[in-house]
């Protein structure tokens, strides 16, 4: 508006000068804009300013230019450009005085050269000449912006919060997904840097093809029908809509629905062939032009080229083997639907020490090989292009999103497998998920032979050994039964040295256990939160500070007998315990000398704040045991967690209520 206005204010030999936003150099929405100056005034002199150039204006969301344009169109008028979109204002200031990153060259109707007419004046000829020699993207495939659901939080969860059996996999089409009678289906909606494959975390209510959406919808004043719905469940290609850094576009299989801004996909009749195109630093660079913005939306996609190749089939190859890799990557984690079991246990090494360095090495030969295969098809379409003197074909390695070796981050994850093999979710003498459905029923401990499973889901994570099973005392068993007796020690050695990394700060003379035990009291929890993005699984049941009793329970084996189980079997029979130790904490005291005295006070002190605490959490727990409590996983983790006030650990964090 003030652009076109102030053309409205000036003589025909007038200026119009200003510092606005940069997106209307361009975004799509503004094609036409662009087009109107481009044909009826000139571009005089602009610097490009991008993020930060404002100190009190901090973040990558307000990029700005500053320029000037004559109100008379000037035929084959070559503009003067600044490119300072790096930096902050005074490395700005000092590249703008200092005349660098000068652009002089491109004559203005050029800018109509490239689809959408963005003012990409840095651009090399050689690459806007690919647009005329290449098809773009949009005439050779289709892209499609997907469901609006109206209400997320509503219909969307995390895949692992709910019944593994009511969600659809690998369903072609909606009248096959109408067939199987499920209730959610696989949903893609973006996320962060990740090339190739991956990001797959959510599903969508979708049941009686979307019956209660389109009611939602409609009531919200959308249209009944669903934006893309003809493309549901269909394989194909995905990015994430926001980025802050380059771009990364993704194969997603046959059974997906997407969303419609940050998780919209593109369909081609050669997946492979047009995914190494996208991935390649000629398309990161001709992104650049189109769209420099942190949002990259469908109407982009198609103004692409797709790059041809004089070895075609090198590169469908090439993209065969680097989707392969990624998804195997992906399935090495129990946040992956595919999960089969933990990548330290598939090694079928004598030690867990040997286990790590053979997955490290394995890791190491991965991202090598990913780099290899990227550059390689950087390669091929760089010199179909000629396009040596101007790109390098050379692939960070930070830009290969596969996961990487880490000895302390490996062995944390081997305590989480352990845990999910002691709730029963995995087994040693099955692949993937066993038990993931609700309330305990079907639960066959028969799938459990080699390390059996707990008998209710509930296991406690205590400071000191109260119980024979323990987190602690079950994960040394768990470690003896996949490794053996003879290098048990060697093992536990292995692991407290591990979480000696960083979780947790080495104490002089600790046992290897109960560095364990320190842990597993102490931080497992907040590292199980962080690798479910605070949509637990495994929930915490806590007394308090003083940690007089912590348990874990299994979200999926809950059922209303948990509680009045929890309190039979743990609380109650650790209540007497404690009397029995101050008992005996007494009788030492009669006989202690007055050094042994006082740490016998100190720790009697210690005891009674424990005791006092587990009596008023034995308390509560009646109170919510006799309500027996159901749950209904349809209502997603935050809902359920916030049943049980404060007898669980970490409310304000899950919930986003207090506690």
């Amino acid at each position: 508006m003030f652009m076109e206005r102030a053309f409205d204010l000036l003589k025909d030999n007038g200026y119009n000068a200003q510092v606005n936003m940069q997106s209307w150099m361009f975004l799509s929405s503004y094609q036409t804009m662009r087009e109107n100056l481009l044909d009826k005034h000139t571009f005089i002199t602009m610097a490009h300013l991008g993020a930060r150039a404002f100190g009190q204006i901090s973040g990558e969301v307000v990029q700005t230019t500053a320029f000037i344009l004559a109100k008379k169109p000037i035929s084959s008028y070559r503009p003067t450009f600044f490119r300072l979109i790096e930096g902050n204002e005074e490395q700005k200031q000092t590249a703008l005085l200092s005349g660098k990153n000068r652009f002089d060259k491109t004559v203005q109707e050029d800018f109509k050269k490239i689809p959408g007419s963005p003012v990409a004046y840095w651009v090399n000829p050689k690459i806007r000449d690919i647009f005329k020699l290449t098809e773009l993207t949009g005439d050779i495939s289709e892209t499609a912006v997907g469901l609006f659901t109206c209400d997320n939080a509503r219909f969307l969860r995390a895949w692992h919060e709910i019944d593994i059996s009511k969600i659809g996999f690998s369903i072609t089409s909606r009248e096959n997904a109408m067939k199987i009678e499920k209730k959610y289906f696989p949903y893609n909606k973006g996320g962060g840097f990740c090339r190739w494959y991956g990001l797959n975390e959510l599903v969508v209510q979708f049941d009686s093809d979307g019956q209660e959406i389109r009611e939602y919808r409609e009531k919200s004043g959308q249209s009944y029908s669903l934006p893309g719905e003809r493309f549901y469940f269909k394989k194909g290609i995905t990015w994430s809509g926001l980025t802050s850094s380059i771009n990364s576009f993704r194969y997603s299989e046959d059974g997906f629905i997407f969303e419609s801004n940050k998780g919209q996909m593109l369909f081609s009749d050669d997946d492979f062939l047009t995914l190494g195109s996208l991935n390649s630093v000629i398309t990161e660079k001709i992104i650049s032009l189109i769209n420099p913005t942190i949002s990259l939306q469908s109407n982009e996609i198609k103004k692409i080229p797709r790059l041809k190749s004089n070895s075609p089939e090198i590169i469908t190859k090439n993209v065969s083997c680097l989707v392969g890799c990624y998804k195997k990557d992906w399935d090495s984690r129990e946040t992956s639907w595919d999960f089969t079991e933990n990548p330290l246990i598939r090694q079928k090494q004598p030690t867990l020490k040997a286990a790590f360095e053979q997955w490290q090495m394995q890791n190491r030969f991965a991202i090598e090989e990913m780099k290899r295969l990227e550059e390689g098809n950087n390669r091929l379409f760089i010199e179909a292009y000629g396009l040596q003197d101007e790109l390098s074909s050379d692939v960070p390695e930070e830009q290969i999103t596969l996961g990487r070796a880490d000895r302390e981050k490996d062995i944390q994850r081997l305590i989480s497998y352990a845990i999910g093999c002691m709730m029963g979710r995995y087994s040693l003498d099955a692949e993937g998920l066993i038990y993931a459905h609700a309330g305990n029923i079907d639960f066959d401990p028969a799938h459990y032979p080699t390390f059996a499973a707990d008998d209710d889901g509930i296991i406690p994570l205590t400071d000191q050994d109260w119980f024979k099973d323990d987190a602690t005392n079950r994960f040394r068993d768990f470690i003896r039964t996949v490794w053996g007796e003879e290098s048990l020690q060697e093992n536990l050695s292995f692991v407290a040295e591990s979480l000696c990394l960083g979780a947790l700060t080495a104490k002089r003379g600790e046992q290897s256990l109960e560095t364990i035990r320190r842990y597993l009291s102490n931080q497992f929890y907040k590292d199980h939160l962080k690798t479910y993005k605070k949509h637990p699984i495994y929930w915490l049941f806590s007394s308090g500070k003083q940690k007089a009793f912590e348990g874990l329970v299994y979200l999926h084996r809950y059922n209303d007998s948990t509680l009045p189980r929890m309190r039979t079997e743990y609380v109650t029979p650790l209540l007497g315990k404690y009397d029995a130790y101050a008992d005996q904490l007494k009788k030492q005291l009669e006989d202690a000398t007055t050094s042994e005295a006082t740490l016998l006070k100190k720790e009697l002190l210690a005891l009674e704040k424990k005791q006092t605490e587990l009596r008023a959490f034995d308390d509560n727990l009646k109170h919510y045991a006799d309500r027996r409590i159901k749950l209904d996983l349809d209502d997603g983790v935050k809902v359920n967690y916030g049943k049980f006030g404060d007898l669980l650990a970490e409310v304000k964090a899950v919930t986003g209520s207090k506690e």
